[in-house]
């Protein structure tokens, strides 16, 4: 019996990494081996730092928010505490977006909790 191969899949498989590696540095974006290694790199900081982004930014909002907390007074956690005792809800991203982009709105909630 002959041997049977799929090279129509086999070439597809190899071809969809390639593609992967467009704009890759050297061999690592036309050598089948060394692409496909670079691919998988990639693809696994890619799920990490979907993850990361997540921390940097909510750190990034922490840090404005004290900033802007700071103008008036407060420190970051004095404020998040008043703020939770007077049942406002909102989230950090939008007080950081408020500390930076409408200081006049951030005042207002600053001295409705003090």
């Amino acid at each position: 019996m002959p041997r049977s191969v799929n090279s129509v899949a086999k070439r597809a498989r190899r071809k969809k990494i390639i593609k992967q590696a467009k704009g890759y540095f050297g061999r690592r974006k036309n050598v089948w081996t060394v692409a496909k290694n670079a691919v998988e790199k990639a693809m696994q900081y890619a799920y990490r730092d979907r993850r990361a982004k997540k921390r940097t930014f909510r750190a990034l909002w922490i840090t404005r928010i004290n900033a802007g907390a700071r103008l008036h007074g407060l420190s970051y956690s004095q404020l998040i505490g008043k703020l939770k005792a007077h049942d406002i809800e909102l989230n950090r991203k939008v007080l950081a977006d408020l500390a930076m982009n409408h200081s006049e709105a951030f005042t207002a909630i600053v001295n409705k909790v003090k």
